[in-house]
């Protein structure tokens, strides 16, 4: 198999207000499994689009085998081999076209044929998930109707099927549940060892990285800063310092603040579609209670249905022993409840809107006088907050699609501070964030919990629940099955009950 190299030689971008790639000489082969690290804002993603063809204003030069390549449009990467997946896939996918659609989308667009072999689109469909080895995929099935873990393989399997020579694939197991994941590895090991492709992997996940990457790449504002093999001596610690230019733990614990009575009482809580079933909990004031689970264990449906996204069928919600009538979201925030949803470009900001109007739009009445917006109120709340989230944004007037992940993130979670809720729900809060990035948003729910408000934590990564909670409720197939102290909880444990094991009383005993 031939062998390719794909190089970037002084390659810069600039955006209004950021150098956001400042003169970067990037490398990678086929046959290599490369991470690129680096925390939010550091440049990644912008470096991946100018790869894929979707950052058409850089300058410097792309090489192909040493010859210059231009990458201005994604199909000028995708005749080269090159091919990304997308961290937000439902940005990705058509919703409404089917499994088979979304994969031979490329090749029904620029076929120029009126008639379409339905028989041969469906074939080869399936032929591509059964290469990954997935087939638990209805290639009949509309793309809406997918979970997100499906979505990340029905992308996975679109960019392997086109001539495919690097893959890229940025935070792809954040949807994926640990079975998932081990899967995902397996196939990009695959690609690597019998197609000779290589894999550009980005993850926030530093352990994954440790575990599926050869080399790894370190961004810091804009410039690559370290270029080091993965060896058994290699920590996250070590990345992690090489992020951020400076030490930093890695564990985030909640800070000791008093718990009053119960503020949030779900009791027999069902629906969702079924997927909310029989959910009993409570939560106090100035408490922070996780909720633990597998990906599909119903954790992101509970939330919703609290936050009256998805129909209620039984059950009662009350908050300081006040029964809630919640038909839909606009009634739970009306009645003092507060989601960040788990996908934040899609549920939890307005992308199209500015920084100051989105940390504005949870409370805005606060703002009107006479049904008119008082500007000047709502940017000196924008940029109070701005400064006290650490927010980076060259102005408060900048479109929220331009933030890295993780400011998106905050954004998502300061709107919400302003509002001044008596509950606050947090769906997968760090979920393609970087550890710095991370550290901001604890020390935002610390604070929220300082002020006697009630937050639920749900989170598939046990570790994250551990450091940070004081309870921890663990979901399996829509039910809660177990409650734990978090002062005698552990992984272990977490994990047992996630994959619906039963307690072991020696175990417990011993733990």
């Amino acid at each position: 198999m031939e062998n390719y190299t794909l190089e970037t030689r002084h390659v810069s971008i600039e955006f209004p207000g950021v150098k956001a790639l400042d003169d970067v000489n990037f490398s990678v082969s086929t046959g290599e499994i490369r991470a690129v690290v680096g925390a939010n804002g550091a440049g990644k993603s912008t470096l991946m689009k100018v790869l894929a063809g979707a950052n058409p204003t850089y300058t410097g030069d792309v090489l192909l085998n040493g010859e210059k390549v231009d990458l201005r449009e994604p199909v000028d990467a995708k005749k080269l081999g090159i091919q990304i997946v997308y961290q937000e896939v439902d940005t990705a996918l058509i919703p409404t076209l089917s499994v088979a659609e979304n994969i031979m989308i490329n090749e029904m667009v620029m076929q120029g044929s009126y008639i379409m072999k339905w028989k041969y689109v469906r074939e080869e469909a399936k032929k591509a998930l059964d290469r990954l080895n997935i087939h638990n995929i209805n290639v009949r099935t509309l793309v809406q109707n997918l979970t997100l873990a499906q979505k990340q393989m029905v992308l996975i399997a679109r960019a392997v099927r086109m001539d495919c020579r690097f893959l890229i694939l940025d935070e792809p197991t954040a949807p994926l549940s640990t079975s998932e994941t081990e899967e995902l590895f397996r196939i990009v090991r695959k690609l690597r060892e019998t197609e000779n492709i290589a894999v550009i992997f980005i993850s926030h996940r530093l352990n994954e990285i440790l575990e599926i990457c050869e080399n790894y790449t370190v961004m810091r504002n804009g410039r690559i800063v370290d270029n080091s093999p993965v060896t058994e001596k290699t920590t996250t610690q070590e990345i992690v310092e090489k992020m951020l230019g400076r030490s930093i733990a890695e564990n985030f614990p909640k800070e000791a603040c008093p718990i009053g009575d119960d503020m949030l009482v779900v009791d027999h809580l069902s629906g969702a579609d079924g997927k909310v079933k029989d959910v009993s909990l409570h939560v106090r004031k100035g408490e922070i209670v996780g909720i633990a689970g597998l990906v599909g264990a119903g954790k992101s449906e509970l939330c919703k249905t609290l936050f009256g996204d998805y129909k209620k069928t039984g059950g009662t919600v009350k908050i300081n022993g006040r029964e809630l009538k919640i038909r839909t979201p606009s009634d739970a925030v009306r009645q003092g409840i507060a989601l960040v949803p788990e996908e934040r470009r899609k549920e939890g900001v307005l992308v199209n809107e500015t920084v100051s109007f989105n940390l504005s739009a949870a409370s805005l009445g606060d703002y009107c006088k006479a049904s008119f917006i008082n500007q000047k109120k709502v940017n000196a709340n924008a940029t109070k907050l701005v400064d006290e989230l650490g927010i980076k944004t060259p102005s408060i007037n900048q479109y929220v699609r331009n933030l890295s992940g993780g400011n998106q993130q905050k954004v998502a979670v300061g709107k919400w501070l302003a509002a001044d809720e008596d509950v606050y729900i947090f769906d997968e809060p760090t979920k393609g964030v970087d550890v710095g990035a991370k550290r901001d948003i604890f020390r935002l729910i610390n604070d929220i919990a300082k002020r006697g408000k009630a937050v639920i934590y749900a989170s598939c990564e046990n570790s994250e629940l551990l450091s940070l909670t004081d309870r921890i409720y663990v979901m399996y197939s829509g039910r809660i099955v177990a409650e734990l102290e978090t002062s005698e909880a552990s992984d272990p444990r977490i994990t047992n009950f996630s994959v619906g094991g039963t307690e072991d009383k020696k175990q417990a005993a011993n733990t």
